[in-house]
């Protein structure tokens, strides 16, 4: 009998935590780039460029992280009856 591994997919917290980071990486990076830099309030650093560019190699890490290593679902989870209960 093969046994098929499932792995967490969409709900593994590390894919949600990516996209999100490469979105905002994404919008940070463009308003670096188009957006006005306003260097002067920054010490002559366009700071949305920098920032995006870290949240994007983040995110991207994270989605490289979870498509590389996938957390693996058990097909049965065994239940430990000798284990006390909480409550009544």
């Amino acid at each position: 009998m093969a046994s098929d591994k499932k792995t967490a997919g969409a709900l593994d917290v590390r894919n949600i935590i990516g996209s999100l980071l490469t979105i905002y990486g994404v919008i940070l990076l463009g308003m670096g780039i188009f957006g006005d830099t306003e260097t002067d309030k920054t010490g002559g650093i366009n700071a949305n460029l920098w920032a995006g560019l870290i949240l994007l190699a983040t995110g991207v890490g994270f989605l490289a992280w979870a498509r590389l290593k996938p957390v693996v679902v058990p097909d049965q989870v065994e239940h430990d009856d000798t284990a006390p209960h909480m409550g009544g």
